[in-house]
């Protein structure tokens, strides 16, 4: 099993644990995939909720650039919610599963057809 595989079980253990999310996992291994070699990073990897350049980054990067969506206040309402679901007081919040997450909640699974 390669590196990545082993990750992508990690993720998939994450959501069903914290967010009570069955992933599809076709879906997972491409967010995955496409969040490239920051998953092998152990700080790029982790998403911290509490800083604002962090919540800047992924609004820029994956909201705006990935998944194609206009900016507003609705991007940051979505993050946030999916920081709530992810849990609050969970430490590490993994980049793959927040841009799953946030996959999900603008519906926008196309973006990774």
């Amino acid at each position: 099993m390669s590196a990545k595989d082993v990750l992508i079980l990690k993720y998939a253990a994450d959501l069903k644990e914290k967010c009570g999310i069955n992933p599809d996992m076709d879906l997972l291994t491409k967010v995955t995939t496409g969040c490239g070699p920051s998953i092998y990073n152990p700080d790029s990897s982790i998403i911290a909720g509490t800083q604002q350049s962090e919540i800047t980054t992924v609004k820029n990067n994956f909201l705006i650039k990935k998944l194609g969506l206009s900016d507003g206040p609705e991007l940051k309402a979505g993050i946030d919610a999916v920081l709530e679901k992810y849990g609050k007081s969970n430490i590490n919040k993994y980049r793959a599963v927040v841009y799953y997450l946030l996959t999900l909640h603008f519906g926008r699974e196309s973006a990774f057809n």
